[in-house]
């Protein structure tokens, strides 16, 4: 009987544990943990993977950048990791090549720019399940000063979404040499607009959240993402201020005049008045670390047993709190669903964010994937080309890699088109016709009958294309895709 009673005990932890462990769903047991794995082990194809480094190449000779590190990530598994070209170019403004260049490494560290913003609001919101503020709370409630000039109404949630009225940016390293100082004008500066009216990606609205933040914690902001995010996550190369010791790993920046080659120093003006500890720049880091915070991100706040967020906390910052601002898609921090960068990425529940420096993070829940570029475009200028199109670029070849795995997932990529009013519904069913027949044959691996189905998809989106049925940029989405799930089965 005693026995019987010890094994009725132990079943029952057991079973508790089972459903403690399916009730916390993406946590401890399911969360994924980034190792290096193979494209076709997540259903991805190689070839658009690889054709990401021609348009690196490309984007080298046309002097967009000297350098970059691009990261692809699906399903906690990292599918491309690969450096290009230089950390270290140029001495000057000239382009004067330096003695010895430095060659980009998979794990150089690059100044992140505005992505920095994303530490800013996880350690606000982290502050958020404290009790510290609710996200309609008044700024001035918290702090008193910043209601100076009309701002009495301004939330922070609106500071979070761009939402508050700011002016997008002023020069605060004209105005002062002193943290504190700089601090009490962003506080006290007087809006553009009234609060919620407007949308403007504005730096003021992530140094005042920075400001907030000390407050709340008692510590300084990079002590507090220190203890509470990049430590606990293990992001060792994830800093403000890096020390003299990682310089040879950093990759350069602009050349100032005054401040020479900028090198492990942040370049934004305004975050070095603020001794580079600042809400909207400043934070250095690498693509493996940012990877570790992207799948964070996608495990509802988890990382290797570590918790950041709370699960709802992670749904109400990914959510989109400005619905009346359409196509100014944000939650809070990230920005949603922005084709501009995310390309074929892009939709409603895509976040990620992107830095003057050069750099850009894409976060796909649908697609349980992360892609990570990673460029120093300003080096050894500011002046030049903008590193959108090579935004769009890596972002379209990673989701080329998963639609275009096979008829299944080419007819996924077929509705989402249709979701987003480019293709009519006759349009979309003409297609999903051919693409049934090819899912039947690929399933028999009927590479002829495949190729022949195929074949008439094309020549239906060839027709599509020259009656106007669709327009040039989804009928390249489409014939590249199919172009790609062709090369796979001939």
């Amino acid at each position: 009987m005693k026995n019987k009673s010890l094994l009725t005990i132990v079943f029952g932890m057991i079973l508790f544990f089972a459903v403690f462990s399916q009730q916390n769903g993406k946590t401890f047991a399911k969360a994924a943990e980034l190792v290096p794995g193979d494209p076709v082990s997540v259903q991805m194809l190689e070839q658009p993977l690889s054709d990401i480094d021609d348009e690196i190449a490309e984007a080298m000779a046309n002097k967009e950048m000297p350098g970059a590190v691009v990261l692809v990530a699906r399903d906690g598994k990292i599918v491309k990791q690969k450096a290009y070209g230089y950390a270290l170019r140029y001495a000057d403004l000239d382009f004067t090549e330096v003695e010895n260049p430095v060659k980009m490494e998979s794990d150089t560290i690059f100044d992140l720019a505005s992505i920095s913003k994303l530490f800013t609001t996880t350690a606000a919101m982290q502050l958020y399940e404290e009790g510290k503020f609710e996200l309609d709370d008044p700024v001035a409630e918290h702090i008193p000063a910043f209601a100076e000039n009309g701002k009495e109404d301004v939330t922070i949630r609106q500071l979070m979404t761009h939402t508050s009225g700011f002016t997008a940016w002023i020069p605060l390293y004209n105005m002062t040499d002193n943290r504190e100082e700089a601090i009490d004008i962003v506080l006290t500066y007087p809006l553009k607009n009234e609060p919620g009216t407007h949308y403007e990606y504005s730096d003021l609205n992530l140094i005042t959240l920075g400001a907030l933040v000390e407050k709340w914690s008692g510590q300084r902001l990079d002590e507090y993402v220190a203890e509470n995010i990049t430590e606990p996550l293990g992001m060792t190369d994830t800093m403000y201020n890096p020390p003299a010791s990682l310089i040879d790993r950093i990759a350069a920046t602009a050349y100032v005049p005054g401040r020479g080659m900028v090198r492990g120093v942040v370049h934004d003006g305004n975050a070095l008045v603020l001794d580079g500890v600042a809400g909207h720049a400043g934070v250095f880091s690498t693509a493996n670390d940012m990877a570790v915070f992207g799948q964070m991100m996608l495990n509802k706040g988890i990382y290797q047993g570590i918790r950041i967020l709370n699960k709802e906390t992670v749904d109400l910052i990914t959510k989109n709190h400005i619905p009346e601002f359409p196509g100014d898609d944000h939650g809070l921090g990230w920005e949603l669903n922005q084709d501009w960068f995310m390309s074929g990425l892009a939709e409603p529940t895509t976040m990620g964010h992107t830095g003057f420096t050069g750099t850009s993070i894409v976060v796909s829940p649908s697609q349980n994937s992360i892609t990570i570029l990673l460029t120093n475009r300003v080096h050894p200028t500011d002046v030049t080309p903008s590193t959108n199109p090579i935004r769009q670029a890596v972002a379209q070849k990673t989701a080329d890699a998963m639609y275009a795995w096979n008829a299944e997932t080419l007819q996924t990529l077929v509705t989402k088109l249709k979701d987003k009013g480019e293709l009519t519904e006759d349009s979309t069913h003409r297609l999903n016709v051919h693409l049934t027949a090819v899912h039947r044959f690929e399933e028999k691996n009927n590479a002829e009958k495949v190729l022949k189905h195929m074949e008439g998809f094309m020549l239906l989106l060839n027709k599509q294309k020259d009656n106007g049925i669709i327009d040039e940029d989804t009928y390249q989405t489409l014939n590249t895709d199919a172009a790609y799930l062709i090369g796979k089965w001939q």
